[in-house]
């Protein structure tokens, strides 16, 4: 029989490293027009042959201004650009539009757009041993640029991998059908599943600078092997469950039919005549078949 666990395992994940922080950014318009303005002033420089030393001047004012433009970039809706000097992390820009920050940085850019990550379909034992199907798809994001760029190697990966892991974990803690009510199960318990799955997923990947926006079971099933038995164990069950109502229902009817005829006085029963009664009713009411009634054309007790 299936137990409830006591106690969910906490993940615990390294502490992160580094956090996002804005970096400081130019109005990307300013910084082209004051590239563009110092090559200007040293093509003028240079064309005009006012000397060896204003030549120079010239020279250096171009290749100032040609590395100042290696300092504009853009960032596009739904995305963000980490910045790094010399391998030290500087910020990150995530307001869209031309930007122009130190030319001797690199920008890494970082999609911020939701993102939907489909699991395979995973071969499992569950909590009683069964083997089973399951599949899930999580809705995730990332929330901290710094995190995702330094903390692992690749954050999409990473995602993938850990969601796997949690719901490997999940669908070894719980029966996938629950033999009693009080125990929660994979099938019958979708939304505290599917709850507990989303936790356990943000708890793997929070180091990683992802939020999980919401994760849903996409497939759920026996494995092949066991199909066949399981479904006639259901079907049995469910078989078991109809009949339990149609008693239930059965019985209320002839409790109602005989205080009915005891109230209105309409015939007088001995207890053999209303065991009698009870028994057919109870056959017509809970048959699966239709009855064929014997029709008594003499008196009520012959």
């Amino acid at each position: 029989m299936s137990q409830q666990p006591a106690v969910d395992v906490a993940v615990r994940m390294p502490d992160p490293v580094v956090e996002e922080r804005a970096a400081s950014s130019t109005n990307g318009f300013l910084g082209l027009l004051g590239a563009l303005a110092l090559i200007a002033v040293g093509i003028v420089l240079i064309v005009t042959d006012s000397g060896a030393v204003l030549t120079v001047v010239g020279i250096v004012l171009d290749a100032l201004g040609l590395i100042a433009l290696a300092g504009l970039f853009t960032v596009a809706p739904g995305e963000a650009k980490v910045v790094q000097f010399f391998g030290t992390y500087v910020g990150t820009v995530r307001s869209p539009g031309l930007h122009w920050v130190n030319p001797f940085t690199s920008k890494k850019r970082i999609s911020t757009r939701i993102r939907n990550h489909e699991s395979d379909v995973l071969k499992v034992n569950d909590l009683d041993g069964n083997p089973i199907e399951i599949a899930a798809v999580v809705v995730w994001r990332v929330e901290d640029t710094a995190r995702a760029s330094f903390e692992v190697d690749s954050f999409v990966a990473f995602v993938h991998t850990q969601t796997e892991t949690a719901i490997r974990h999940i669908a070894t803690s719980y029966a996938y059908d629950a033999h009693t009510d009080d125990i929660i199960s994979l099938r019958g318990n979708a939304d505290e599943i599917t709850s507990k799955l989303s936790a356990e997923i943000s708890a793997r990947v929070a180091s990683a600078g992802v939020q999980i926006i919401e994760s849903r079971l996409t497939h759920l099933a026996y494995a092949p092997e066991i199909a066949g038995a399981m479904l006639q164990r259901q079907q049995a069950g469910a078989v078991v469950a109809a009949r339990g109502r149609i008693v239930e229902g059965a019985v209320g009817m002839v409790e109602m039919a005989l205080d009915k005829l005891s109230e209105r006085g309409i015939v007088d029963l001995d207890e053999e005549r209303k065991a009698a009664m009870v028994s057919n009713l109870l056959v017509v009411l809970c048959g699966d078949r239709a009855t064929q009634p014997i029709v008594n054309a003499g008196s009520l007790y012959h």
